[in-house]
């Protein structure tokens, strides 16, 4: 599903983000990706969604080499890759079904599909019954089910978790990795990037240690313990 060949990214003049990273995530893992501020989780998360292009190196999802994307293609592989950002980055003045509505509207979505979709992926985050409330009338894992939503909309095969749960209390937390869970249980690919220690020894899943750039660890049911 994904693979990464000796992947490096280094930022004028001498800044290293990522060295000589080479590491494969299979269709349907729920894969934690974490380590300290630093160690180079942001700059993993860019190269995989086309924001960033690598240094060095090889970088293919599906089978699709992303390394030299052409800008007319990184909206086809944004609809595969769903993005959950710990900012929600919501429309302040649209409500939740029109938030989530209008990531299919900008992508050219007939409408009688968008009443179709829409309903569904609220009904998947528990959020059927807030349609018409705005963001400021939410709490703030309301807010990040409606990101989550936004994100399903066009059925991505991977969805890349960014600090989903970084502004979120310990009772919103849970239900947002439940939440996660759920949509792994659905055969989507889910990438979790965190620092959170607690949410990742919970899930007894795969966990990627990042440290100054490198691989530091890599086990298939891991813990966080820098």
């Amino acid at each position: 599903m994904i693979h990464l060949e000796h992947v490096s990214k280094i930022y004028p003049p001498h800044s290293v983000g990522l060295q000589d990273i080479s590491l494969k995530i299979d269709a349907g893992e729920l894969v934690s990706i974490v380590g300290q501020s630093g160690a180079g989780k942001t700059t993993l998360v860019r190269m995989l969604i086309a924001e960033e292009p690598p240094t060095q190196g090889r970088i293919s999802i599906g089978g699709w080499d992303i390394t030299r994307i052409r800008s007319s293609e990184i909206p086809e592989l944004r609809r595969q890759i769903g993005v959950i950002f710990q900012d929600y980055k919501l429309l302040p003045k649209k409500t939740v079904y029109e938030n989530v509505s209008f990531a299919l509207e900008v992508a050219g979505t007939p409408s009688k599909r968008v009443k179709e979709i829409v309903p569904q992926v609220l009904q998947i985050v528990g959020l059927e019954d807030k349609t018409k409330r705005f963001p400021t009338q939410l709490s703030g894992g309301e807010q990040q089910r409606v990101v989550i939503a936004r994100s399903l909309v066009h059925r991505p095969k991977v969805l890349v978790a960014d600090e989903p749960t970084g502004n979120l209390d310990t009772l919103n937390t849970h239900d947002i990795i439940n939440l996660l869970l759920k949509i792994n249980d659905f055969g989507t690919t889910v990438i979790l990037v965190t620092h959170n220690r607690e949410v990742v020894n919970a899930l007894h899943r795969r966990v990627i240690t990042l440290k100054d750039g490198l691989i530091h660890s890599d086990h298939a049911q891991g813990k966080y313990i820098l």
